[in-house]
């Protein structure tokens, strides 16, 4: 029938194992939590870098095969847009490494134009990966217009692409995270397989269809990559950016 509801989801909740110092009350060992969480940041973010320098290296190739200043054999075409492609994997893989580091070591949010362009550094380097080879493309009057066609609209798709895989939609301060961390400290929180939210009540309503849902600290919670509340059921716990309580009801 038409108007017959989905049976419920049979759901499994799984108690994350404790880490040391997860969730405890003392200073000295939250403390040193916290610092285990974020020197697996330094890695990641290293990585991201490696993988932006080797995307920059993939568009100036390109770039100097449109010159002539790099001659390979084989149709020109698969190699510009097998060029394109491998750019926007690199710049994308590495925007990915870049935000999970961020996620366990943000960046503060007291200079808001600091904190934007640290979390959207993927953002930038998407630019610095595709535009110019744009420019380039547009300007060639001596580049076969078909291959000029081509290889411009994967440029572009690729542009948007990376920006949009780059781009740091819900990102979280230093002071968010140690406010959160702090106002939850001993307290469970859930979340699930996917997204990167956390949840303070298991019963939240946007938990509803979720066959497995995960149970651990605050700690454990970022760790895991769920540092955003749920806006549903975490909305007391809500900070602002500089880390003074929300003045939400």
């Amino acid at each position: 029938m038409a108007n017959a509801k989905k049976p419920p989801v049979k759901r499994t909740i799984v108690r994350v194992a404790d880490a040391a110092g997860s969730g405890s009350a003392d200073p000295a060992e939250r403390s040193a939590a916290r610092g285990a969480v974020k020197a697996k940041a330094g890695p990641k973010r290293l990585g991201a870098v490696i993988l932006w320098i080797l995307a920059l290296a993939a568009e100036a190739a390109v770039i100097m095969l449109l010159g002539g200043y790099l001659y390979l054999p084989m149709d020109p075409t698969i190699w510009l847009i097998g060029g394109i492609v491998l750019d926007l994997v690199l710049v994308v893989i590495g925007s990915l490494l870049w935000k999970k580091a961020n996620d366990l070591d943000p960046p503060s949010g007291k200079n808001k134009l600091r904190f934007f362009l640290w979390n959207n550094m993927g953002v930038i380097v998407a630019v610095l990966a595709f535009f110019p080879l744009i420019i380039i493309l547009l300007r060639d009057k001596k580049l076969d217009p078909k291959l000029k066609r081509i290889a411009s609209i994967a440029a572009v798709v690729a542009l948007a692409i990376a920006g949009l895989f780059s781009y740091d939609w819900n990102p979280v301060s230093a002071e968010q995270q140690a406010s959160l961390q702090d106002s939850l400290s001993g307290q469970l929180v859930y979340w699930t397989p996917f997204g990167t939210r956390f949840h303070v009540d298991p019963n939240c309503p946007t938990l509803s269809r979720s066959a497995t849902v995960y149970e651990g600290t605050i700690d454990q919670a970022f760790e895991a990559n769920r540092g955003t509340p749920c806006q549903v059921c975490s909305s007391e716990y809500e900070v602002q950016l500089d880390g003074s309580p929300s003045t939400q009801p």
